[in-house]
């Protein structure tokens, strides 16, 4: 008997407990999306310019009508960080207005103070005028971060089991959130960030690997699908609080303080059922077993039960180590492998580089920051779903090929949109998002097919962490636009070109088998070039 169709026959793929369960699940998702887009407000860049002493009377206004007379003029408005010097021989202000004789226009000066158009990020409190590498650096680290949570995420999951990893992970979020509210200065800021997803990024893949290990084979792609969903709608909703509670101070708090919600968990939350019985934990898998059996109005027969409970045999550490030593070197001498290693994670780090990117840039586009922000992050769910319908009727490759052109496309008709064309832009730009929501549905499942059963997650999960180094690298695209405010779209339009054509070097996997063994994994290739 097959242990998967045993489990499924006599528990149900799905029913009242996975529901259950994957409605708790959903929290989880929504507080890694507060976590993965905080800094895009709390270290957002502010609107500020030049103070002009001949001419700024108190209370001071950002933008008066006189500011162009003071300030260089910009294709976006005025600059920033410089003004034109006063003229020397200036001893007396005028009483009705602040004209050009004031300045020299042919003498450009620094700023030596500064008056803003808001007060509500690090930027005001940390003194980061003029500084937007620096500021940047916020979304870096958080990205970097990320990196370190992977292994961190799995070593816990795997070994304390997924319902103790959500918690683990839920209280840092909560408490590094909460201290970094209190942050001093920016070092202790960027500081906090970076620790917030090295040691709390975890939360989302555990409450992620959980929902799919609850649910049948048939049932998982749809549960991946509301997890991702869940996830944009938590960085939307982040969106929304901000846009009520602007002082970054008091957004953090209101973001963080209800994750502790989330220890409760331990109690309230069931383990998983495939990780208990992979640990040999029968007492606690069997009660595991019926209580779910019981939630689906089902229930398991002894003979069944002492089945599942022997099913899944332990594996050795030591083996695996070995195994993964040996895999390093049966891929070197795989052309076919060797070339799909260092293509995957090409795709990957396109892809985070162009969807963080997108998201990060939202808040620059023309209108309501908060509002372009919540539709940027809101319009990935129907391409979560739009990938859920194709990839079975049009294949992998072509949903991927597709998705990557149309976001590359979109990302080179955005750049060369007019700031004015408010409506224009935003569509753009939003059917860019949608691809980055059909494409990352896509590749999950289009890498995991493309690698043997055995060392399929090692294979992903070295895929998934080179590809955070595009999400390392695009929150420093915005500090571009003072070149050129189309200097980021091109650049998700060429990595979006780049990874699309490289697609097209992969095999198709729809209808084939998924490989089990190196071997299995190897014919996919030398098929496709057999029909060359």
């Amino acid at each position: 008997m097959d242990f998967e169709t045993v489990l499924n026959n006599e528990l149900g793929e799905f029913g009242k407990y996975q529901l259950l369960n994957i409605l708790l699940l959903a929290l989880p998702a929504v507080a890694s999306g507060f976590m993965a887009g905080d800094y895009v407000f709390t270290a957002g860049k502010l609107p500020y310019r030049c103070a002009v002493p001949l001419c700024d009377e108190q209370p001071t206004e950002f933008a008066p009508e006189w500011i162009l007379n003071a300030i260089p003029r910009t294709t976006t408005g005025f600059e920033d960080c410089s003004r034109y010097a006063d003229l020397s021989n200036t001893t007396t202000f005028p009483s009705d207005a602040c004209p050009p004789e004031l300045f020299d226009r042919n003498t450009i000066i620094p700023c030596e103070g500064y008056v803003y158009g808001r007060t509500n990020t690090v930027v005001y409190d940390f003194g980061l005028e003029c500084k937007e590498w620096l500021r940047a650096l916020a979304g870096t680290l958080n990205s970097l971060g990320a990196m370190i949570a992977l292994p961190l995420a799995g070593f816990v999951s795997d070994y304390f089991g997924r319902r103790i990893s959500i918690v683990f992970f839920a209280f840092n979020v909560a408490l590094v959130g909460v201290i970094k509210a209190f942050s001093i200065n920016y070092v202790m800021y960027v500081t906090l960030q970076f620790m917030h997803t090295a040691i709390g990024g975890g939360l989302y893949s555990a409450a992620y690997i959980l929902a799919t290990e609850l649910v049948g084979p048939r049932f998982r792609v749809r549960t991946s699908a509301v997890m991702s969903s869940c996830f944009a709608l938590g960085q939307a909703l982040l969106g929304g609080i901000a846009a009520g509670v602007h002082e970054w101070r008091k957004l953090t708090l209101t973001l963080f303080v209800p994750v502790f919600c989330l220890l409760s968990y331990y109690w309230i939350v069931t383990e998983s059922h495939r990780w208990l019985l992979s640990k040999g934990k029968n007492d606690k898998a069997r009660y595991t077993l019926e209580n779910a059996a019981r939630l689906n109005a089902r229930k398991i027969s002894d003979n069944t039960m002492s089945f599942l409970l022997t099913a899944i045999p332990r594996q050795s550490n030591e083996k695996t180590d070995i195994s993964n030593r040996l895999l390093i070197i049966r891929v070197i001498k795989s052309p076919v492998m060797l070339r799909r290693c260092c293509t995957t994670p090409v795709y990957w780090i396109a892809t985070t580089f162009i969807y963080y990117g997108l998201s990060i840039n939202s808040v620059s586009l023309s209108g309501n920051m908060y509002l372009n922000y919540v539709l940027t992050c809101l319009i990935e769910i129907p391409g979560y779903w739009t990938a859920y319908k194709a990839l079975d009727k049009v294949g992998r490759k072509v949903t991927l090929f597709s998705g990557y052109m149309l976001c590359s496309v979109c990302c080179v008709a955005f750049s060369f949109t007019p700031k004015n064309m408010y409506a224009l832009s935003l569509v753009l730009y939003l059917t860019g998002k949608f691809s980055t929501g059909v494409i990352f549905t896509s590749l999950y499942l289009f890498t995991s097919e493309l690698y043997p059963t055995r060392h399929r997650h090692s294979f992903l999960g070295f895929s998934s962490m080179l590809g955070r180094i595009g999400s390392v690298v695009s929150p420093l695209t915005p500090p571009l636009m003072v070149y050129w405010s189309g200097i980021p779209s091109m650049l998700f339009a060429i990595m979006s070109a780049i990874a699309g054509l490289l697609i097209l070097t992969q095999p198709e996997t729809r209808g084939k088998t998924i490989p089990d063994t190196f071997e299995d994994a190897e014919k996919i290739g030398l098929d496709v070039k057999n029909t060359k």
